[in-house]
């Protein structure tokens, strides 16, 4: 009884893996024989090179170059011994220390491995002539994106760093992957879906154990495309120099269109250590205290001083409150309520030109409340402050402009004669950019016109188009009498930037001394166009806790001899 159970468990055993195998090659046949041809097809990917930067005179001031890596397809087993030698030798390590990486990597062995990444061009051919003897070996090209000149223009340009997951929830329907580079802050992240290129690739049939049988197919890379831009690259490089260590920005624009011919932020920062990924500059990098990363003629917004007097100005002019007889004397203060609101120098008798020029607080305390902060406010959004630019690139700073309606229903208080009288030197709530004040400066440059500063001029060739602005329909007696005060502000003894007389070029602009606080320096400001008649640029420097606008009218002197000296007046 027993035997004839045993037999009859055994039959059933068999009779159910029978079933089973005819389960599996009968009904599920296609499915699986589907899954085994997919499996034995790998894709070797191939990366396309990343379009190039450029400035104005299509000198190259971001690349990619080629590396190439060392890739295999089978095991370390598959790899005769002499060859693994000849390879070591390539490398120029020991095969000692090539066979325990090997086999370490080689968990996955249907996974293409990648064993050594960026391979100078030499050691790439070098491998390639000895493919017939290595086996399943490929050399697979690579793009590394370089900065051939290094910090320079670091805040325009960007950086390249892998995706994080924010941006890749956002783009990974645009075919963005994880571990992809993807381009933060500047042109590289502003231009990152031009410049970005689409991988190709070979695809190739390999065995069960992943050898490697036939190529299937070859899909080329697609580069992506160049980026030109209206920075002229030897301007920067002045710029930068004139600036040097100081902590602070240089925005020069041409007034007529809006394109910027240099913008500079320091501290600054190397691109490339990004490419390269060494850990202890990185960690320096952002554990800055002085944030090298933020583009301050953009992102940061400050107090605009003294320069925000001829928004102040303007409005007065316009509004028909003061004209170029009106005239105020400047005791060296100006009292209300109980506090006391103090001008540099005891000026005497100031018209609208003696007050530009010598930027008397006293003459326009008088003026912002003949004005009042409405209209003042009013007219500093007309000059394009407490928005943005528009400018092409990432992370721009709105600034601010208070106004009595903000205070009662952002703070719940009212606006008193003293919150108008700090307006209208530039202090208290208000904030601007350097490039916003560059864009007003303009204003006076062109004769009316409110540019929109663009940074980008062409995309693989085909020209971006730039728009024409607004015209502002300023007075023509505003205009006339507001550049009277700024040139005099550089070519009269005794002016805020007299400094600026001598350079054999007529220049105007302004100075600004905006305080920021009892214990820290207060910003420099300076602003201004050149050459007077026919403007061909505007400049605006500012320097963070650089004391004075006369500091920064200095570096703007420098820039302006610098200019001269090279050509570009």
């Amino acid at each position: 009884m027993r035997i004839k159970t045993t037999f009859l468990i055994i039959t059933l055993f068999f009779l159910l893996l029978f079933l089973r195998l005819a389960n599996l090659q009968i009904m599920h046949g296609k499915v699986y024989r589907s899954l085994s041809q997919r499996n034995c097809i790998r894709l070797l990917p191939q990366e396309g090179i990343r379009g190039a930067i450029l400035d104005s005179e299509e000198r190259i001031i971001a690349d990619s170059s080629l590396a190439y890596d060392l890739m295999v397809l089978a095991d370390i087993k598959e790899i005769p011994e002499e060859s693994l030698k000849e390879m070591a030798a390539i490398l120029e390590t020991d095969i000692k220390d090539l066979k325990p990486e090997l086999k370490k990597r080689r968990s996955l062995s249907f996974i293409p491995l990648t064993l050594v990444e960026k391979l100078d061009i030499k050691k790439a051919f070098a491998l390639e002539e000895l493919k017939s003897q290595l086996g399943n070996v490929v050399i697979q090209p690579s793009s590394i994106r370089t900065y051939p000149y290094n910090q320079l223009a670091c805040h325009v340009l960007g950086y390249l760093n892998e995706i994080d997951r924010s941006r890749l929830k956002k783009l990974s329907d645009y075919g963005y992957k994880s571990q992809d580079l993807i381009g933060f802050g500047g042109i590289e992240e502003e231009y990152d879906k031009d410049l970005r290129q689409e991988e190709g690739g070979l695809s190739v049939e390999v065995d069960h154990r992943g050898r490697f049988v036939r190529a299937l197919g070859f899909k080329p890379p697609i580069n992506g495309k160049k980026v030109q831009l209206t920075l002229d690259l030897r301007l920067q490089q002045l710029a930068e120099k004139c600036l040097g260590e100081r902590t602070g920005s240089i925005v020069v624009m041409d007034p007529q269109d809006g394109a910027i011919k240099a913008m500079v932020s320091s501290p600054g920062f190397n691109p490339g250590i990004f490419i390269d990924r060494s850990n202890q500059q990185l960690r320096r990098l952002l554990n800055n205290p002085d944030a090298p990363l933020i583009n301050r003629a953009i992102s940061s917004s400050y107090p605009a001083g003294s320069i925000f007097k001829i928004v102040v100005a303007a409005a007065a002019l316009e509004t028909g409150k003061i004209n170029l007889s009106t005239t105020f004397t400047c005791p060296g203060s100006i009292k209300m309520g109980n506090l006391e609101f103090g001008c540099w120098n005891k000026h005497g008798p100031v018209n609208l030109l003696s007050a530009i020029k010598y930027s008397c607080n006293v003459f326009f305390y008088r003026v912002g409340l003949l004005v009042g902060a409405q209209i003042i406010h009013d007219y500093a959004l007309k000059f394009g402050f407490s928005k943005p630019t528009g400018i092409d690139l990432p992370y721009e700073n709105t600034g601010f402009v208070p106004s009595p309606l903000w205070k009662r229903f952002s703070k719940l208080k009212n606006w008193y004669d003293g919150d108008t009288l700090n307006l209208s030197i530039g202090q208290g709530d208000l904030l601007v950019t350097p490039l916003q004040v560059a864009r007003m400066m303009a204003v006076f440059a062109n004769k009316g016109v409110l540019v929109d500063p663009y940074i980008v001029k062409a995309i693989q060739d085909e020209k971006v188009p730039v728009s024409k602005g607004r015209t502002l329909n300023l007075k023509k007696t505003t205009l006339e009498y507001i550049r009277a005060g700024l040139k005099k502000v550089v070519s009269d003894q005794g002016a805020t930037a007299h400094v600026l007389a001598d350079l054999g070029v007529d220049v105007a602009g302004k100075t600004g001394t905006a305080q920021v606080g009892r214990d820290k320096e207060p910003h420099g400001w300076f602003a201004g166009f050149l050459p007077f008649a026919e403007p061909k640029f505007v400049i605006c420097v500012f320097l963070e806790y650089g004391k004075t606008g006369y500091a920064a009218s200095l570096v703007g002197k420098q820039l302006i001899a610098d200019m001269l000296k090279e050509g570009f007046i």
